[in-house]
């Protein structure tokens, strides 16, 4: 008899340390209501991988649901998956770290299910072949992929329906390849459709449909809780599979034992086609997307295009997002300079998660508050390590150039050479809170799509609901309207040279003349015990011509205070605007004020210093300039894509600093934190 074997697996994961309230949600709407009903149906068979994190959180939190979890582990009825404890990449993270994170993971689920994990979820699939032997180490025989994954090597989709065997210097691993039509369609489609399809695979070699993917999409997604619970999706599906003698659900450890691999494959390094998409740059990514929407309708069949049509890897987002890279980059320093005490383990595992170090459906690194967690495991590891102050020089971010990294008793400073001399990271060691962790506005493909009113609007289905890869993008022209882009990276310290027709709406959108070559280029850096000082001999270009100018920058840090020197001489005789951008984020506006008031986007003359109050994280930040300047200041907001549509976010507050200077310039100045409290 022809049969098919249902592999379900379910995968649920949330950013480390994220709002309680996301969690607590996630919990109500998909994890606790599926396994509620699941459990129903001893014979229903399924496997889960959660991370590390949120395990230990629903034990800490919601006891019925551990509960759940530990009789369904009792009776056979699912199999625990492992992975890194804290959902890095692991592909990304070092051998050592890979190794720890996995058997962290093991050690949890025996202790707390009884099972050995043999099974291995690969975040965000991304799969590298350098990682078999790390996984061997952790005496894990098989992974899940995608079946993209099997496809862009070559391989025909109507050959996937079970296991491979793979190698890496002779260690051996089985992948599975997730069936991409079985992951758009369940839970989406009417439980008939998704029940025929699995009887459409079903064969006397028992086929495997293999389903592994977010548990999200049983109630967090939209509208899924109505769908899925409410309405009863989820029992209807398992009364019909259960019922059906076509198809058998089945673990992935049982079927392995029970049935021989398809055939030995290499995989290439990739996760799945979407995000091959996203990790391209904007307009590559838009480009791939209208080629295959070409191919489309000229009649070529999705499998054949996939097969033959890429994106790029996932680690091109370290590439694409400068701020993705120095998350990264810091964590890989942080680990090269591993201590054995357990807290900075437990820091550096954690700022390894993968959520804030890419973009595509979901927020990652557009979200403030991720990007906030990870640099407070990174400043909790800096504060075990560093009791003195010191100057540190090294090519932290791997780019080529070096660094330059102040560390005093209140502070860590960290200067880019590359990034013209500008300052990338500003810790409060005492708050875990870099203040310099905005974000640039970045292009993204489907910034273009708003930008060309090119959306799909045939998001509404016949039967079933739409996944969130076919939102309603109605009403885009609030959206238009508020796009902005950066063309230089928005740190602080940028050296800008425009001219007076400068004023506050070119500088929100970024779009004034810059006449100067110093805001996104490499400064030389000159050797000081005392401190970083970076020179560029560099041009003004005025009319066609070149003028020489050279700027030097100095600065020193001292416990609370970091001073700053600037230095401009130019061959031009003509008189220009010059202006010290200053890029600040903060965890929300409502809680700052700037020179006493409430923030708003205005033009301020005549000052010399800046006082800006937070109470998130009770500082008074207080730019002192030895000149006079006027003030511009406006806010960075991003637009992005997120999986109920787009989200207006703020990433920052950018000042503008500006003097007019002719031929030479000299500034001197500081930035002073100081406790707003008791005073």
């Amino acid at each position: 008899m022809k049969k098919s074997a249902l592999l379900l697996g379910i995968h649920c994961h949330q950013p480390v340390d994220n709002f309680s309230e996301v969690v607590d949600e996630a919990i109500k709407k998909a994890y606790k209501p599926f396994f509620k009903e699941v459990v129903k149906y001893k014979d229903f068979k399924f496997s889960v991988h959660y991370s590390g994190w949120l395990l230990e959180y629903i034990k800490d939190n919601d006891k019925e649901l551990f509960s759940l979890m530990k009789e369904a582990s009792s009776l056979g009825q699912i199999e625990f998956l492992s992975g890194g404890y804290y959902e890095p990449i692991l592909a990304s993270i070092p051998s050592k770290d890979r190794v720890a994170q996995i058997e962290k993971l093991n050690k949890f689920i025996k202790k707390n299910f009884g099972q050995k994990p043999k099974g291995l979820w690969l975040t965000e699939r991304v799969w590298d072949s350098s990682i078999v032997l790390d996984l061997k180490k952790c005496e894990i025989e098989y992974v899940v992929v995608d079946d993209y994954h099997f496809i862009s090597a070559g391989f025909d989709k109507n050959n996937l329906n079970g296991y491979f065997v793979t190698e890496e210097s002779g260690e051996e691993i089985k992948i599975f390849p997730i069936n991409k039509t079985l992951r758009y369609i369940l839970p989406f489609k009417p439980v008939k459709e998704v029940v025929e399809y699995l009887e459409g695979i079903a064969d006397e070699r028992v086929n495997a449909g293999v389903i592994f993917d977010d548990g999200e999409k049983f109630g967090i997604w939209p509208k899924t809780y109505e769908w899925v619970y409410e309405k009863g999706w989820l029992e209807d599906f398992i009364k019909s599979v259960l019922e059906n003698e076509k198809i058998e659900t089945m673990l992935y450890k049982d079927y392995i034992k029970n049935f021989k691999p398809i055939s030995l494959a290499y995989l290439p390094t990739t996760s799945y086609f979407e995000m091959g998409e996203w990790s391209l740059r904007a307009d590559d990514a838009y480009a791939l997307e209208k080629m295959k929407e070409r191919m489309l309708s000229v009649g070529e069949s999705e499998d054949y295009i996939e097969k033959f049509l890429k994106g790029s890897i996932w680690k091109n987002f370290l590439v694409k997002y400068q701020e993705s890279n120095r998350i990264h980059k810091r964590v890989l320093e942080l680990s090269k300079n591993s201590k054995k005490n357990e807290e900075y383990k437990e820091n550096l595992y954690k700022a390894q998660t993968n959520d804030v170090l890419w973009h595509g459906v979901f927020g990652g690194i557009y979200l403030p508050n991720l990007r906030d967690n990870a640099y407070r495991f990174i400043i909790n590891c800096e504060n075990l390590r560093y009791k003195k102050d010191r100057i540190e020089i090294k090519d932290i971010n791997l780019d080529g150039y070096e660094e330059v990294k102040l560390v005093s008793k209140d502070l860590i400073a960290l200067f880019e050479s590359k990034n013209g001399a500008q300052l990338v990271e500003f810790d409060l060691r005492d708050k875990k809170f870099n203040l310099q962790n905005t974000l640039t506005r970045y292009k993204e493909a489907y910034h273009e799509k708003i930008l060309q009113n090119d959306f799909n609007q045939n998001f509404k289905t016949e039967d079933g609901i739409e996944t969130i890869h076919s939102n309603d993008f109605s009403n885009l022209q609030k959206y238009r309207d508020l796009l902005k882009f950066d063309w230089y990276i928005k740190n602080s310290f940028i050296d800008h040279i425009t001219d007076f027709g400068f004023d506050l709406e070119k500088f929100d959108r970024c779009s004034f003349n810059e006449y100067g070559d110093f805001a996104n280029q490499p400064f030389l850096m000159i050797e000081d015990k005392k401190g970083a000082v970076f020179h560029r001999e560099g041009g003004i270009y005025k009319d066609f011509k070149k003028y020489k100018t050279e700027i030097v920058k100095k600065y020193r840090l001292k416990d609370n205070i970091l001073k700053f020197s600037i230095f401009i001489e130019s061959s031009s005789e003509e008189e220009f605007l010059y202006f010290s951008e200053f890029n600040f984020h903060f965890a929300s506006l409502d809680d700052i004020r700037i020179n006493a008031e409430k923030f708003s986007k205005k033009k301020t003359e005549n000052l010399n210093e800046i006082w800006i109050e937070d109470i998130y994280t009770d500082k008074r930040i207080i730019i002192r300039s030895d000149k006079n300047f006027t003030l511009y200041q406006t806010s960075i907001d991003s637009i992005s894509q997120s999986e109920s549509g787009f989200e207006v976010i703020n990433q920052g507050v950018s000042f503008a600093l500006a003097y007019p200077f002719k031929e030479s310039f000299k500034l001197e100045g500081e930035i002073e934190i100081t406790p707003l409290l008791g005073e």
